[in-house]
């Protein structure tokens, strides 16, 4: 919207008695280790997320990130969110995940990592919101119908 409009916004509010306040910054979400937690989830997979400041060292149900995500593409997944809000190397990350494969959990890392960077550092939501990171991918494999072979593939017709 330009000023103009805004400021004519603004005028009908206020003629019409409606009080306009300013919304004030979000407060961080940090426990009493100094941490801050989230939720995040893809396809089956939930994963808990916590991050404090560190050396960047990501570990994922105990193990190294390099161990537990052996495929690089799923490793740049999961490093995505903080490469884009460029904190790679500030925070140490511990993650347990469960359900799904490596692919839906590299996911549900990503968005927990991202939810949690927000309630760490609230500044840093419009550049993860705007990468789309914040946003539950809700994609999840369709079900099987009765009377169908699969989720839609009927069954093999017989003209005899």
């Amino acid at each position: 919207m330009s000023e103009t409009n805004l400021e004519n916004l603004d005028t009908a509010l206020a003629e019409e008695g409606v009080v306009v306040e300013p919304t004030a910054p979000a407060e961080p979400q940090i426990d009493a280790q100094g941490r801050a937690y989230a939720t995040g989830k893809r396809k089956n997979a939930i994963a808990r997320v916590w991050i404090k400041p560190g050396s960047g060292v990501i570990t994922v149900n105990g193990r190294e990130e390099t161990t537990y995500f052996a495929r690089p593409v799923l490793r740049m997944i999961v490093r995505q969110p903080l490469v884009v809000a460029a904190r790679d190397g500030q925070f140490d990350v511990v993650v347990t995940v469960s359900g799904g494969g490596l692919s839906g959990q590299a996911g549900a890392v990503r968005h927990g990592l991202s939810k949690a960077l927000t309630f760490y550092e609230p500044a840093l939501r419009g550049t993860l919101k705007s990468s789309g990171f914040l946003t539950r991918d809700s994609r999840v494999v369709e079900r099987k119908k009765y009377g169908r072979a699969k989720a839609r593939r009927s069954f093999q017709f017989s003209k005899r």
